[in-house]
Parts: structure tokens; C-alpha cells; sequence
């Protein structure tokens, strides 16, 4: 589900919430307009249409300059001599004029200016094409057309590609604050744990050829992956710290970075002897914990394995077949999370299938946004809107308070990890799974709100009656369309705080975790560096982070790989779960694409507070309250009530009732007889 946003004269552009009235009162305040109505025309511009006749667009730029935030000033002023009314005497959108940018020059008596010679007439195309424009007076601010800075952006690309120009700007600048909280989180969190598990952030992808009616050549399949990596800089992109302290990346150029380190962008071919899976396993997990399998200085951030039976000399194989892979061997192609989350997968293996098929090169949009790009966007927007929103959904919360849970030892006095994981999986029957997929229809719900509300519930009971809860969720943070097929981490940990009340029903929870949850969205690129900056914190006293949530439904897009006619599909990978990020984290995976065992949950904890047995017996108590909600009793009726309190829910595991049961009855039966006596 997309979320568009409301449905009324609130909007989201260009990741900040605006308020239209609040535009439309600022032009009112101007004496000679009677009327006025502001609206998102496209998805990009705001258009301002006023009533009057003794003002002019440059008047309102400057007025509204002086009186709003730059995101909230119109990118275009129509004047009417009077707004198009409908029959209840209220303006009538429909009938207001589209905006055409070329005719508003001319419609306010600004002179048109032309480009005089061939450098402006290049510059003057460009911005016409980007723009979307017929023409553009060359004295033109680019912000009071609809520019922003991923415009910006994209206006620097056209302009190496149309002079011709060696520019070096967009190649070396601040890492995202995504980027930034991985690498810290990599080199200081985590690093007394090098000894046992040197790849804490390690993206793997892993495929086994399933079916094929054509061969799998490794020669191609290596050039297409390299031409991957010249399309998408932000696999070829190095991570430091410089000399004033700051995160930079630094995109190294394709050709040198391709030819001077064959190990960083080359095929590692490894012939497997042994047929058996564990075998498989035991290699794989070597190479993934291997200590110079990244080196994020260098720009070394992906991988790429081929996993093939060794062939016998008597299969006949001549030599020039050595560079075929055949049925039942593997792809592994491994990144740094620093460099990659989960929604680039889709993006790079299409990108890897389609160059492997066309047998040549990767086509180059010029107008095509980077990673890097977004980056100093990010860096430059204007998060005020975002800042006032945090404060509020955080005011009053003691953000370095832990919750209550049941630990079996206190963390050491150093704040670093050790990273190994207690883990607890659950798998939940079809029956339980459907009726949890009609809850959330029936609701109107995403699982995810659905599966957050569930936790949130369980955290209560866990916590014995913990109300005010402070959790971390991932967020994709894909808040424009510019930014659905980019490869990049963009991956943002944002705080989730509820408030319950006893006394609410279970519904009643899940309709304002639902409502949580849409706010938190519209501000979801507030990075969380800024949220623990603006309250004086660092990321080691902060302990709701500690505590995490996530919900990931496997998508089709990433359950296979095409080459041609031969078929992949994925292979899960067991060991990636054995590492333990954060203390108490719980992830929900949903799989369409099964027919059994769909929707399964798993408790990943620290050993370094956690025995195995607690974690097991947790994970025990949730499975009991989960199928207490969403257990069927007959007709597709739950079993619980779920309009009743949240407090009637059972968190007693039904052997451990019998068990009170008895000691009980058991000591009942002895005050009786001893009464007898």
C-alpha cells in the first residue's frame, strides 16, 4: 500500500507537510485580492489562483517570500479577474485553468527573454526539458517554477553531459545519514566482536539454478554484473572519515575502480566437492564472515560468488564448457547494508537480468538521479515541519528509560555488542494466517500495523502493565518516486511511541497504532540523528532503540532471477539471522508466494542479557496471545472477543494454569484435612 495522503486541504511535497490553507490566508492578508485557492498541481509545483486585478506574480513571490518557509511558497501565481464558481457558490477546482509556465510570462506583462547565443540556447533546452516547459526566460529564478534541489541534481548531470565538463562535486560529499548510522553502528558498536563475526551488516543474496533450457555463462554473467555496478555508483562508492570528522563518500570512477581492483568487482569462482547442504552452508558462512570481504575505505562494497559442483573428468566436459554453470549451482552476491537495503534488490536484479539477456551494456538515463544526489538533498531540505512533529510525538517521554523486560543479566559498563544472537522462531498454521490477513482487511490495515499492534499488546503483558512504550521500527523512506528505483541505502530507524490505555480493547489499540503510524509516515525522512540531537542525546543512551520491530512481506521480485531461459530461485539464508543487532527485536515475515508456512515470526535477542530458554519461553508466550486473537472458533468468529480489554487477554501458557491449578487444589485439600483433625 502507498500512502497518498489526506484528502483535504493538507499535502505532502517533497517530504514536508503544507498546510494550503495556511498559503491561502498568507495571500488573502493582500488587500487587493478578494479570493484565492491554493493547490499540488502534478506532484511537484504548487499553483496559487487568486482573484484581483491590481497585482502582478512578482508582488505575490515577494510577498510570500517574506511571510513563508521556502516549501511552502507557490511555484506559480494565476491571476483571474474572478475564480470560477460552482452552484453552491464555492470555487469550482475543476474549472480553474491548468497552469502553462510560458504563458504566465507573458499573461503578467514579464518581458520574455530569449537566449542570445549558443550556450544559452543549450542551457535554455535543458531546463525546458527538465521543467517541463515550452520556454523559460533566461532571467528565470528556477524556484519560482517548480525547482528543488533534486532538480538541482539533476540540472548538474545535463550539464557534464552537454559541455562536456569534468565536474567533481557530486563525487565526494557527506554520507547519508543512513549511511552514517551503519558505518558508526559497524566501527564502534560492534567492534569488540571482530574475533567471532566480522560482517555485522551483510546484505546476501543467494540463488540456486532450479530449471533450465539454456546455459548459464559465467563470462556474461560477470559482465553484466559489472555493468551493474557502472550504472548504480553507489556500489563503487568508498566510506571514510575525513580530517574535520565528517562520514564522506567518495564515488570512484568506473573504469578505474573496475580495472585497478579485479578482487573488488570480479567473479570468485569455488568448486564444490560435496553435495550435501550443511557442506553448502559451512562455505557460504565462511565467505560472508570472511575479514576482507568489504573494505568500505576502498569502495569494496560488493561481492560476487559462483558456488558450482565440481565436475568429474569422466562427465566428458570439455574445456571450453568450464565456463557454463549447470543445475543446482548457486549465485551469492553480497553487500554492505551500508551501501544497500532491501528494496534494491528488485532494482538490481532486474538490472542484472536484463543486461545478462541483451548481451550488452546497461542503457544510461541522462536526466537519471544517483544516490549521491540524494544525499545532499537530503542534507539541504527543510525538516522544520518534520522537527516540530518529533518534539511533539516524543514530549514527556524519558528516552533513556529501557522497558521492563524479563533479562537475565545487566549489560556491561562499555556499550559495545557482542553481537551473537538467542533466537525463537515461530511459524503459524494456515488457518491462523488467514484469519490474521482478514483481520487486517477487515480493518483496512497494513501487516505491518496490524503485526506492531499485536506486539505492542504483548509488550504490555510482557512489561506487567507498561502503558507509555517507546519501540524503534524500520521505515523504507522511498518518500518520492525519484527515489523507487535508485539503489542506496535509504533505510530510516524511527522511534514509535504508543500510550495505551488498560482498559482499551484490542481494536481500539490497532486503530490508533494505525493512526501512529500514518503521522509518523508523512515525517518518516527525519533522520534519526536529528531526532536524538534535538533532545541532547547519543545513540549509546538511548535504549528504545534497543527494542525492534519490523515486518517483511517477500516480494516476487526478489524470490527469483531470470538469465535467458534458465530459472533461480532464492535460497533463504539461515545464518543471517544469527546476529543480533539490538537487544529485543521481533520481525514478522509474510510469503505470498508459499503455500504452506506463510506467515512465521522470529525473537532475536542479545545474548548478552538474554538466556536461550527465556527467549524460548518468551517466544512461547507470544504464540499463545497471538493465537488467542486471531484463533477461529466457528464462521470465521474469533475466538476472542476482540472489542473487550486488552487486560482479558491471557500472557499464562495453559500448562502453567493446570499447573497452578493443581498446587491449588492440592493445597486446598490439605487445609481440609488438616481442619479434620
Amino acid at each position: 500500500l502507498h500512502y497518498q495522503g489526506r484528502k483535504d486541504h493538507q499535502i505532502k511535497l517533497h517530504g514536508q507537510r503544507i498546510e494550503l490553507g495556511e498559503i491561502e490566508r498568507c495571500l488573502l492578508n493582500i488587500t487587493s485580492i478578494s479570493a484565492c485557492v491554493v493547490m499540488k498541481w502534478k506532484g511537484d509545483y504548487l499553483v496559487a489562483y487568486v482573484q484581483s486585478s491590481h497585482t502582478n506574480e512578482e508582488q505575490l513571490h515577494q510577498h510570500c517570500q517574506s511571510h513563508l518557509p521556502p516549501h511552502m511558497i507557490p511555484s506559480i501565481f494565476i491571476i483571474l479577474e474572478k475564480l470560477p464558481l460552482n452552484q453552491n457558490g464555492k470555487i469550482d477546482r475543476k474549472q480553474l485553468p491548468s497552469p502553462h509556465f510560458s504563458s504566465i510570462h507573458l499573461t503578467n506583462t514579464i518581458e520574455l527573454l530569449l537566449p542570445t547565443n549558443d550556450i544559452e540556447v543549450s542551457i535554455h533546452c535543458i531546463w525546458c526539458d527538465i521543467l517541463k516547459q515550452n520556454q523559460i526566460s533566461i532571467d528565470t529564478n528556477i524556484f519560482t517554477i517548480g525547482g528543488h534541489s533534486l532538480l538541482m541534481m539533476q540540472l548538474f548531470h545535463r550539464y557534464k553531459i552537454e559541455f562536456h565538463l569534468e565536474l567533481n562535486s557530486l563525487s565526494i560529499t557527506r554520507a547519508s545519514f543512513a549511511q552514517e548510522r551503519i558505518y558508526l553502528d559497524e566501527q564502534i558498536r560492534f567492534s569488540s566482536n571482530k574475533i567471532t563475526m566480522n560482517n555485522m551488516y551483510v546484505i546476501p543474496l543467494l540463488y540456486r539454478i532450479s530449471s533450465m533450457n539454456d546455459h548459464v555463462s559465467i563470462t556474461r554473467l560477470h559482465h553484466a554484473f559489472q555493468s551493474v555496478i557502472i550504472k548504480h555508483n553507489i556500489l563503487r562508492t568508498a566510506l571514510y572519515v575525513d580530517t574535520n570528522g565528517h562520514i564522506i563518500q567518495h564515488c570512484l570512477d568506473a573504469n578505474t575502480s573496475l580495472i585497478g581492483d579485479i578482487k573488488s568487482y570480479g567473479s570468485t569462482i569455488l568448486d564444490i566437492h560435496n553435495d550435501d547442504d550443511r557442506h553448502m552452508n559451512e562455505i557460504i558462512a565462511e565467505i560472508l564472515n570472511q575479514a576482507d570481504l568489504f573494505d568500505l575505505s576502498k569502495g569494496r562494497v560488493i561481492c560476487f560468488h559462483i558456488l558450482r559442483h565440481y565436475h568429474q573428468s569422466h562427465d566428458s566436459i570439455s574445456c571450453e564448457n568450464d565456463d557454463l554453470l549447470t543445475e543446482n549451482d548457486h549465485i551469492l552476491i553480497s553487500i554492505h547494508h551500508a551501501m544497500f537495503d532491501g528494496a534494491s534488490a528488485s532494482v538490481f536484479l532486474r538490472d542484472l537480468s536484463l543486461v545478462y539477456q541483451s548481451h550488452d551494456s546497461l542503457s544510461m538515463d541522462k536526466n537519471a538521479l544517483n544516490y549521491i544526489d540524494y544525499s545532499v538533498h537530503e542534507h539541504i531540505m527543510d525538516m522544520s515541519l518534520s522537527h516540530e512533529f518529533w518534539h511533539s510525538q516524543l514530549e514527556g517521554y524519558n528516552l533513556e528509560c529501557s522497558l521492563s523486560l524479563p533479562v537475565d543479566r545487566q549489560r556491561s559498563s562499555t556499550d559495545q555488542r557482542s553481537g551473537v544472537a538467542c533466537i525463537a522462531e515461530i511459524t503459524f498454521d494456515n488457518e491462523i494466517c488467514t484469519s490474521f490477513l482478514n483481520y487486517a482487511s477487515s480493518h483496512h490495515l497494513t501487516l505491518f500495523q496490524l503485526g506492531l499492534s499485536i506486539f505492542y499488546v504483548f509488550l504490555f503483558k510482557l512489561t506487567h502493565g507498561q502503558a507509555d512504550l517507546c519501540i524503534s521500527s524500520i521505515n523504507a523512506n522511498r518518500y518520492r518516486s525519484e527515489l523507487v528505483n535508485m539503489i542506496g541505502m535509504f533505510v530510516s530507524t524511527l522511534p514509535h511511541r504508543v500510550e495505551l490505555d488498560p482498559h482499551w480493547s484490542f481494536d481500539e489499540v490497532v486503530k490508533y497504532v494505525q493512526e501512529k503510524c500514518l503521522s509518523i509516515l508523512e515525517h518518516s525522512h527525519y533522520p534519526l540523528q536529528h531526532i536524538l540531537g534535538d533532545n541532547q542525546l547519543n545513540q549509546s543512551h538511548v535504549l528504545f532503540l534497543e527494542t525492534m520491530f519490523d515486518f517483511i512481506t517477500v516480494s516476487k521480485d526478489i524470490g527469483h532471477l531470470s538469465l535467458n531461459d534458465t530459472n533461480l530461485e532464492q535460497v533463504p539464508l539461515e545464518q543471517a539471522a544469527e546476529v543480533a543487532k539490538f537487544d529485543f527485536s521481533l520481525t514478522f515475515v509474510y510469503n505470498p508466494l508459499s503455500e504452506n508456512k506463510r506467515l512465521s515470526c522470529c525473537f532475536i535477542c542479545s545474548q548478552d542479557l538474554f538466556e536461550k530458554s527465556t527467549i524460548s519461553q518468551i517466544a512461547q508466550r507470544f504464540q499463545y496471545m497471538f493465537e488467542q486473537v486471531f484463533q477461529i472458533k466457528s464462521s470465521n468468529i474469533l475466538l476472542v472477543d476482540t472489542s473487550s480489554s486488552i487486560n482479558k487477554l491471557s500472557f499464562i501458557l495453559p500448562e502453567e494454569a493446570e499447573e497452578m491449578e493443581l498446587v491449588v487444589f492440592r493445597r486446598l485439600e490439605s487445609i481440609v484435612n488438616e481442619g479434620m483433625i
